[in-house]
């Protein structure tokens, strides 16, 4: 069966200060994309479909998106920003930048991050598990907390129940420090290290465009439309009350992100020592 890589790559990169879908990690410019879609081809993923702010259209396209386009057919989505409130510029959120695709995306996909870096098993277990999908029957690949921490700053992280290899609920913790204490249903949380949690790894069928309507239709109704998010989350745990079961593999990779610019360094190295290992060709 055919499967689609889906990038949500529309973030404003706030904390980041910058475009950082597009930022130069390796010497010769590419970026964590680079890699991400090199394993994603590897593992059998067919095609990508990028989710842009209409804004970085262009120079995304300039500076990332047109190399990708060279190796693997690439479709382009604009996330649409005209429903916003005025005064709002952020998104959103996930569940509203993976429900505009819904009129593009027709096979099993695969849902990732631009700026985070997953290694090759994740891309490897989700494929397998979509190439023989039925409706669903979805996936999702779980990451222990401490292999997700940022020494620069707290991060956000979806915390996972998981009963008998299968997700039960996935909810938001925020402002999560290097040492494992955030926030988690408005109090202040010690998290064992060894918590599984979300990375915005997601291996979903078709069918689940149909749960994220009705959600985000509720999220237009009752949220506060000037600073709440509609999280990818909300539609997925809609579509598990009603039927469909979501199995967790566990990736013991280290998973690499940009959420602030003192990550960089740390992430250019990582690369570097995966092409002298062998992991990645000098040139994808």
């Amino acid at each position: 069966m055919k499967t689609t890589l889906v990038i949500m790559a529309a973030g404003m990169g706030s904390r980041f200060g910058g475009l950082k879908q597009a930022t130069a990690i390796t010497e010769d410019g590419r970026g964590i994309l680079d890699f991400s879609c090199y394993d994603a081809q590897k593992a059998g993923f067919e095609d990508v479909v990028f989710i842009l702010r209409k804004d970085i259209e262009e120079e995304f396209k300039e500076r990332i998106g047109n190399r990708i386009a060279s190796t693997m057919p690439v479709t382009y989505v604009i996330q649409d920003t005209s429903v916003l409130p005025e005064g709002r510029k952020k998104p959103f959120g996930t569940g509203h930048a993976i429900l505009s695709c819904k009129d593009v995306v027709k096979n099993p996909f695969c849902i990732i991050n631009a700026d985070d870096y997953y290694g090759s098993h994740a891309f490897k277990e989700i494929h397998d598990h979509l190439a023989s999908a039925h409706n669903g029957e979805y996936c999702m690949v779980a990451y222990p907390l401490d292999k997700t921490l940022s020494s620069n700053g707290t991060v956000n992280r979806g915390i996972c129940d998981i009963k008998d290899g299968y997700l039960v609920d996935t909810i938001e913790a925020f402002d999560i420090d290097a040492k494992g204490k955030g926030i988690f249903k408005g109090k202040e949380t010690q998290f064992a290290l060894d918590t599984p949690v979300s990375m915005n790894l997601w291996g979903l069928t078709p069918d689940v465009f149909s749960y994220l309507q009705v959600k985000y239709e509720e999220f237009l109704k009752k949220a506060n439309l000037m600073k709440d998010e509609f999280f990818l989350q909300e539609g997925i745990n809609e579509g598990i009350r009603q039927g469909a079961t979501l199995k967790v593999y566990h990736n013991q990779d280290r998973w690499y992100g940009m959420t602030y610019k003192e990550d960089l360094p740390e992430v250019k190295k990582a690369m570097e020592t995966f092409i002298k290992e062998g992991l990645y060709p000098k040139h994808i």
